[in-house]
């Protein structure tokens, strides 16, 4: 029998998304300022193979979604927060369909990552409403601290600020030819050189890379002692990763940043061609889901290290014992400082110091962020022009009067979004329609 003592759950009474105004706030991690080293420096990408796209990966569109966050408030007034990239489309997804299926069309990509978002945001709501650290919900701390190696231009830098290790994005793709794999081994000689033989080093090269070329240039760069070997296939290309361990069993590669979902990891989990999983935690289907690709992976003795993402994957890290180390993808300009993660977004985000963090710092109710009073949150309600229309109840279909019903429904639908004519630039430039807490 139940016992009647106990108080009721809180439940989900309103899910609400925003925009946010401006550059360099919130899970956006692209979404910088001209100039950044994270858009604007020398990367291979998949579109490389185009000149025109080289110089910058703002060209080809890297941060053209921009940052957005989901608040969930719970019946007894608390409510829980995130944020994630997906911008206006997400904003959408989340006020106008996510109470509805969208396996049919949204199996990867951007439905999945705001997914992603919304289950933060869960966790976030869960651990405030249980006064709790998300870490404590999901197995409690396995260490006293939590160590980091720095994403960034500069390894020296990363070296100097105490972190154990240091991964630099690869320059140059296959579509540039022998100088261009000359020009690699070089730069990563060069970097090797600058942080001594023993300075743990990896190479970022972002889906860029195709088999033949990965085995060539890893090949050139034996003596280098590189650590690993990062997303250098795209995420489709599984099988391409067995043949990456045949040529090279002594390396390690590693992958899973743009892969989504649990069923996304199995067959790179199964294949045991990879030597650590990076999964986003924004992207891939949420910490729910993170702890699900955690769980397969610790069956076959696959470390998980998360892409990126600040304290949503500190708390995860933390818990697992399969997670040794965190990433700290450097978000100052000239990548040779630390700050926030997520840029002005939060008032308390924690960062490494001389490259690690203590646990400590994340004992705080949910993922213990505080939204900045002064972050501009823009209201998705009514972001779209024209407002997207509700589907018809199934049964207002058939009749005699559906036709009647029908337009009924969307004269209701109508009057209640009609706000007048809206421009997403004007209002997302427009003070007024700015929320400066977030509530």
């Amino acid at each position: 029998m139940a016992n009647s003592t106990l108080p009721k759950f809180p439940v989900i009474i309103e899910v609400r998304a925003f925009l946010v105004d401006g550059v360099g706030s919130g899970g956006d991690y692209h979404n910088v300022e001209g100039g950044h080293w994270l858009i604007d420096s020398p990367i291979a990408t998949p579109m490389s193979r185009y000149e025109k796209y080289r110089s910058s990966r703002v060209s080809w569109g890297i941060n053209v979604l921009g940052s957005f966050c989901v608040e969930i408030e719970a019946s007894d007034g608390t409510k829980g927060f995130a944020t994630g990239f997906g911008g206006p489309p997400a904003c959408w997804l989340v006020q106008a369909h996510f109470e509805r299926a969208s396996l049919f069309y949204g199996r990867k990509g951007l439905p999945v990552a705001v997914i992603s978002v919304i289950d933060l945001a869960i966790w976030d709501l869960l651990g405030k409403i249980r006064n709790e650290p998300v870490y404590k919900l999901i197995g409690g701390a396995t260490r006293e601290r939590l160590n980091f190696y720095c994403t960034g231009p500069q390894p020296t830098s990363a070296k100097e600020l105490g972190f154990f290790g240091a991964k630099v994005p690869l320059p140059y793709g296959p579509d540039e030819g022998q100088s261009g794999l000359k020009k690699n081994v070089e730069f990563l000689r060069n970097h090797r050189e600058s942080v001594g033989p023993d300075f743990p080093l990896m190479v970022d090269c972002y889906m860029s890379l195709n088999v033949p070329y990965t085995i060539e240039l890893a090949k050139a760069c034996l003596d280098l002692n590189i650590n690993w070997w990062e997303e250098c296939l795209s995420p489709d290309d599984v099988d391409g990763f067995e043949q990456l361990k045949r040529a090279h069993p002594q390396l390690k590669f590693t992958t899973g940043e743009h892969e989504y979902s649990r069923y996304g990891f199995r067959k790179l989990i199964e294949g045991r061609n990879v030597d650590i999983l990076q999964p986003d935690v924004m992207w891939v289907g949420g910490l729910t889901e993170l702890l699900r690709v955690s769980a397969m992976a610790a069956a076959y003795d696959i470390p998980v290290v998360p892409h990126a993402s600040g304290p949503y994957s500190y708390h995860f890290v933390v818990s697992q014992p399969g997670s040794p180390f965190q990433e700290y993808l450097a978000n100052s300009p000239d990548g040779k400082s630390v700050l926030p993660v997520f840029g002005d977004l939060f008032l308390n985000e924690p960062i490494p110091t001389k490259g690690y963090l203590d646990i400590s710092e994340l004992d705080r109710p949910g993922f213990g962020l505080e939204v900045n009073p002064a972050a501009r949150l823009i209201p998705a309600n009514n972001i779209l022009n024209p407002a997207p229309q509700r589907s018809l109840n199934p049964s207002s279909s058939l009749g005699p009067n559906a036709s009647r019903e029908r337009e009924a429904e969307q004269d209701r639908v109508s009057a209640e979004k009609k706000v007048g004519p809206l421009n997403l630039l004007n209002r997302a430039t427009s003070t007024a329609e700015v929320l400066p807490n977030g509530s």
